[in-house]
């Protein structure tokens, strides 16, 4: 991951300090805090990933929550991007920092804000198991973990290198799962990123999933591309591209094949079998491995294993609970962003 900007500790503790309704330093009570919507500023591992706050936004507007994105600035969000974010030269306050791991900028923006910011770590993109080297920055000062399912708490604990209790919420993302209408012999593709940038990195086997489509289509599969939010959509273009995100398009798909990711419980969870292509570089998590029906490491597999593919059992564990996930999310949130009595 590229290293991100630290964030000005003046500007992020001023601001902090002025929000966060601290009798001493205000003169506020703390029941007003209690008594309007929270305040939550996220920082995410992909510093201007927005992608991974947007299944939430119905739920926020439903409660009318001030839920923010924090960025190192500007440069990378777009025209009507939907979710809110904020810079720390904008001063923002905050009730509850929610960080989605121990990378350089949450962890950064944790430090920023001090000890007197309740702090949560939530789970929304797959990490590693291995300690982050800056998780040692989060001790004692976690009131809540949370993941979507059990298998990616186990992981998400190890990357916090925390012994806490990981709440299990589900993923928002399946509270809206499509209604399968599978076309004939329509494959979806899923890619990951092939070249790293500025909000992350990259993960390896671009070309065997390449390779693979092409001879999925020869033997006349037709190919639907599922983009990742950050792939570059032009080595992709010989195929359709989906219009709409990858849960959604897996209605039209028969099967799935991809390189492991976030999205992988996410498909299965629409009951659509998914095969993963593995390049003998790519580290992930051995749940993302194991929900899928087949792994494969050469284009020649691509074929068999797609027309024999079939849902693992146990996916329970892997997927965790579907529906009402963001409101078990933004209920935790809300509890842990509480000021604490005494």
């Amino acid at each position: 991951m590229t290293v991100s900007p630290r964030p000005s500790r003046r500007s992020f503790v001023t601001g902090t300090l002025a929000g966060l309704g601290l009798a001493a330093a205000t003169g506020i009570p703390a029941a007003s805090a209690a008594s309007r919507p929270p305040r939550v500023l996220v920082a995410t591992n992909e510093p201007w990933g927005t992608y991974h706050l947007r299944p939430l936004l119905p739920e926020i507007a439903r409660r009318g929550w001030d839920v923010r994105q924090l960025v190192p600035d500007l440069s990378q969000i777009v025209p009507g991007e939907t979710v809110p974010v904020v810079t720390p030269d904008d001063d923002p306050a905050a009730d509850l920092l929610v960080v989605t791991g121990a990378t350089d900028w949450p962890a950064d923006c944790a430090a920023a804000f001090g000890r007197q910011t309740p702090l949560a770590a939530t789970s929304l993109a797959y990490l590693n198991a291995a300690e982050a080297p800056r998780a040692h920055e989060f001790e004692r000062r976690l009131r809540l973990v949370t993941s979507s399912s059990a298998a990616e708490g186990r992981s998400f604990a190890g990357h916090l290198g925390t012994r806490r209790r990981v709440r299990v919420v589900g993923s928002p993302q399946t509270d809206t799962l499509p209604t399968p209408a599978p076309e004939p012999d329509t494959v979806l593709v899923l890619t990951s990123v092939t070249y790293p940038d500025q909000t992350g990195g990259a993960a390896p086997g671009t070309q065997l999933l390449l390779d693979a489509a092409a001879a999925l289509e020869a033997a006349g599969k037709h190919i639907l591309v599922g983009l990742h939010p950050r792939e570059n959509p032009q080595l992709w273009s010989r195929y359709e591209i989906s219009a709409v995100p990858s849960l959604q398009a897996s209605a039209r798909a028969e099967v799935a094949i991809g390189i492991p990711g976030t999205v992988f419980p996410l498909i299965a969870a629409a009951g659509v079998p998914v095969v993963g292509c593995v390049d003998p570089r790519l580290v992930v998590p051995d749940y993302l491995l194991a929900v899928c029906s087949s792994l494969i490491d050469t284009a020649a597999e691509a074929l068999p294993a797609v027309e024999t593919a079939t849902l693992p059992a146990g996916l329970e564990d892997v997927v965790g609970p579907v529906g009402g996930s963001a409101a078990r999310l933004l209920d935790a949130w809300g509890r842990a962003a509480r000021p604490r009595r005494g």
